[in-house]
């Protein structure tokens, strides 16, 4: 930001703190709505359209070098009618210039995305990403590209008029759907396991070459298959576990995991783990702290349960506001340096723990090697595990333990008086889903109450604040709501809900979670099958996308096929387990070709074709309690457990038939097969046992 210039341009009165970072920028700069783009078409000027988002290192970069030099924004404020759009507040916009940008140039997109758009309608006719400032990098200088692009248009209107009804036409083709199959097969998923072998990086974990993203859908599709294998066929998939397991291992161990201070970054830069792109989003960590929490569970490995428990201790620290909702990010930069706020040098953290501290904890984390950042600093990378350095310090495990932590508080209590990295503080209902999700599973598993009672505050702050006359809104920043929530926004929140139900039960948040499930079914369904990204009462946009795919976040139409086949086994609602199966079946062209892609939707194609366990426990006290932990703290991806005190009112629909008896009662159902109430807690305790993967190293 240029904070010479007291000028405020259109931005200044957005929640957006992504947006607010440009509100004094020379340039005048919109935020997408009707002013910008009527501007636009009564003026006959070309769209520059920015897309990025606070955490965003090269947007910043793009920032200083040309939205804060006067002469760029002088040309930029005579040639375009210029927009800036937060990507997370508006995924829509996002979603559907990236997918342009794909089109016209052939190449992945990515932040700052920059598009220009004819007047009228909207339609990119040229797309990139980043642009320097002066001629490098086999790149035009930004000033060079606008005003050659200025004069294309001007010239080459009618040609471009054509290009932009074929990809207008291409647009509309990428949600054009094939003929719905009629039947459904197990086929994909073994075709996503031999696929994902493929790509797995055999000597440092995770799925293809540098830069290396986290992908906890796909490791959560091993996990589910060795699991899968194990109780179906009686011969785990050992390999798939390891894939998974190794997966996790490396990048816990490694740069991408905050080491002092818990948190993952987005991905790493390198091949091993060990340098990462700093930024911290809160969408990553909900699912990382899922994902580990459920490896903890299915393996027991002591490095998963400390994963976790630095993770979400990050999150209740730095990441939750005073009234509940998850904040989105932190920045990757701090002073205008990238990753200047996590690296040391060895002098620096010496003299903090002494030598003897200093000279295991070197060895452990890489200080007694090269630099590994920059050529001059050093980013914490674990080299050696605790019984290693047990073994070349003649220590005991325990007196490593001491080291490591002794170390660890007293290097991130420095590391607390540096410049923090920005953090956007706005609160996105999809992401907050997300993490109350993973809150909730991380709480259950490793029995942290306190995790669990974070998730319920973020809950209920979207309950009262992003919940407006049945429905939801999409981002909340210091108590102003607004824009239409998207069907992410809904799908992860009942994903959510009820993974907290299955942590603890409460009155009102199952009947909250299907309050959501009919906004989606009468909001964003497509009669042919799936769900829309958009509602039906949204603003008109060149193309409403209908996500199917997993990119960093599950696929929505995956989330949603899960979450209604569940609520429909639960509630014996035939609605939802409908529209669960017809979203399976037409997207099914799409998981046949590429399975390793929908691994979200793949997850429900495995509950609707082998069904799931639901098991409904009523009773009181601790008697209540033993019988829930016996049900929930095993892994059995496959089974949903709802413990309901007997004194719960006002249930719905078919769990209302689930009443509690003169002691505890269980009421377990096979897909839609459902045995005799089980009283009899050896009786349960087998039949759970019957039903598990087991802790299985």
């Amino acid at each position: 930001m240029n904070e010479q210039n007291d000028y405020s341009n259109h931005l200044a009165s957005e929640t957006s703190p992504y947006l607010l970072q440009h509100a004094n920028n020379p340039v005048e700069w919109y935020p997408w709505g009707p002013e910008a783009l009527e501007k636009a078409r009564r003026e006959n000027r070309p769209i520059l359209l920015s897309v990025g988002y606070s955490a965003c290192h090269w947007c910043h970069v793009m920032a200083h070098e040309s939205f804060e030099d006067e002469e760029t924004a002088r040309l930029m404020n005579q040639l375009f009618i210029n927009i800036k759009v937060d990507r997370e507040e508006r995924p829509d916009i996002d979603k559907i210039y990236q997918t342009a940008h794909s089109l016209l140039t052939q190449r992945p997109g990515g932040w700052p995305l920059t598009v220009f758009l004819t007047a009228d309608d909207h339609v990119p006719f040229f797309a990139g990403t980043y642009f320097p400032d002066t001629p490098r990098h086999g790149m035009p200088s930004f000033q060079d590209l606008m005003q050659r692009v200025a004069a294309y248009l001007s010239e080459n209107e009618q040609e471009i008029r054509a290009q932009n009804i074929s990809l207008t036409n291409a647009l509309q083709s990428i949600t054009a759907r094939p003929s719905k199959t009629d039947t459904l097969n197990l086929v994909p998923l073994d075709t996503a396991r031999q696929q994902l072998e493929s790509s797995f990086d055999e000597r440092e974990g995770g799925f293809g070459e540098a830069p290396k993203f986290p992908h906890p859908t796909n490791i959560e599709r091993l996990l589910r298959h060795w699991a899968a294998g194990s109780t179906t066929s009686g011969e785990p998939d050992k390999r798939a576990l390891h894939m998974a397991v190794f997966s996790l291992e490396k990048m816990a161990r490694g740069g991408l995991f905050d080491q002092l201070g818990g948190g993952f970054c987005r991905y790493s830069v390198d091949a091993h783990w060990m340098i990462p792109h700093f930024e911290k989003m809160l969408y990553d960590n909900g699912a990382l702290l899922a994902l580990y929490a459920e490896a903890w569970a299915a393996t027991a490995n002591p490095l998963f349960q400390r994963t976790c428990r630095q993770t979400a201790n990050w999150v209740m620290r730095e990441m939750q506001a005073a009234d509940g909702g998850y904040y989105s990010s932190l920045d990757a930069d701090s002073e205008g340096e990238e990753g200047k706020f996590y690296v040391w040098t060895p002098d620096e953290v010496r003299a903090q723990l002494g030598e003897q501290d200093y000279a295991v904890f070197a060895r452990r984390y890489g200080l007694d090697r090269p630099a590994n950042f920059e050529g001059r600093d050093w980013h914490l990378h674990v080299y050696r595990s605790r019984a290693q350095l047990a073994q070349e310090f003649s220590l005991t495990l325990d007196a490593v333990e001491q080291v490591i932590t002794r170390s660890h508080e007293t290097l991130l209590a420095l590391r607390e008086k540096r410049v923090h990295p920005g953090r956007d503080d706005k609160v996105l209902t999809s992401w907050n889903g997300l993490m109350i999700r993973g809150m909730a599973m991380a709480g259950r598993y490793l029995g942290e109450a306190s995790w669990i009672e974070s998730a319920e505050r973020s809950l209920d702050f979207i309950h009262a604040t992003l919940w407006k006359d049945d429905r939801l809104l999409a981002t909340c920043k210091d108590g102003r709501a607004h824009l239409n929530a998207y069907l992410d926004d809904y799908v992860y929140l009942i994903d959510a809900i009820l993974e907290l139900l299955q942590a603890r039960w409460r009155d009102g948040d199952l009947s909250f979670a299907i309050d959501l499930a009919e906004a989606v079914l009468k909001h964003f369904q497509d009669p042919a099958g799936g769900f829309f990204f958009t509602s039906d009462d949204h603003e008109t946009l060149i193309h409403r996308p209908r996500p199917e795919h997993d990119d960093a976040t599950p696929s929505g139409n995956g989330i949603a096929a899960k979450v209604l086949g569940r609520l429909g086994h639960i509630l014996g609602e035939t609605r939802y387990l409908e529209a669960a199966d017809n979203t399976l079946k037409s997207i099914w062209a799409g998981i046949e070709s590429m399975p390793h892609a929908h691994t979200s939707l793949l997850l429900a194609l495995e509950e609707s074709l082998l069904g799931f366990q639901t098991v409904i426990i009523r009773g009181d006290g601790s008697a209540l309690a033993d019988w829930h932990a016996r049900a929930s703290v095993a892994y059995a991806p496959a089974r949903f457990t709802l413990a309901i005190p007997a004194t719960a009112h006002d249930l719905p629909a078919q769990l209302a038939e689930r009443k509690p008896g003169s002691d505890v009662v269980a009421y377990i159902c096979s897909g839609l097969v459902c045995s005799e109430p089980v009283t009899d807690p050896e009786v349960f305790n087998t039949l759970m046992t019957e039903s598990e993967t087991g802790r299985q190293p």
